[in-house]
């Protein structure tokens, strides 16, 4: 049996019903898959593991890149019970999968009082216009580590 977009779907938002069941986390699931199959499946775990980056999608993307050995999700699909935030969708962009997909938008999220709103607006600004106090600290040397970098015979580009 070919499984399709929606059946996949269906269980990433099974997997954020069973979440919000089971006291775990938030209404949030992922999962990754590759070739017709799960790789790694995610929920969110940001209170129960006190971890403010413990969302399902990055929880799911560190288990498939655990899993596949590889930190990038190549020939890989997410999908997502909900439109990422903004820190998932850099996580999915750094992990450059084929696609991902999502049942529920941001608009559905903050209704349930999930309102990620606020750190859309202030990625435009300047960073000294940023709610929290944001200044760049220009020392001696900052730019050491990206010169070896440059130089280093042992690096990996991602």
């Amino acid at each position: 049996m070919q499984k399709t977009s929606e059946y996949w779907m269906m269980q990433a938002v099974q997997l954020a019903a069973e979440n919000v069941r089971s006291g775990q986390g938030g209404p949030f699931g992922a999962l990754i898959v590759k070739d017709g199959e799960m790789i790694a499946s995610g929920v969110n775990l940001v209170t129960t593991q006190n971890d403010p980056t413990a969302h399902a999608e990055i929880v799911a993307i560190r288990r498939a890149c655990e899993a596949l050995k590889t930190f990038q999700l190549e020939g890989c699909e997410l999908y997502a019970s909900c439109e990422p935030c903004p820190m998932c969708l850099g996580a999915i962009y750094w992990a450059r999968p084929a696609a991902y997909y999502f049942a529920c938008t941001r608009a559905d999220a903050a209704q349930a009082g999930f309102d990620d709103a606020f750190i859309y607006e202030q990625l435009p600004l300047r960073p000294q216009e940023r709610s929290i106090p944001t200044r760049r600290i220009p020392v001696e040397n900052a730019s050491a580590p990206f010169e070896l970098w440059a130089r280093s015979p042992q690096k990996r580009l991602y």
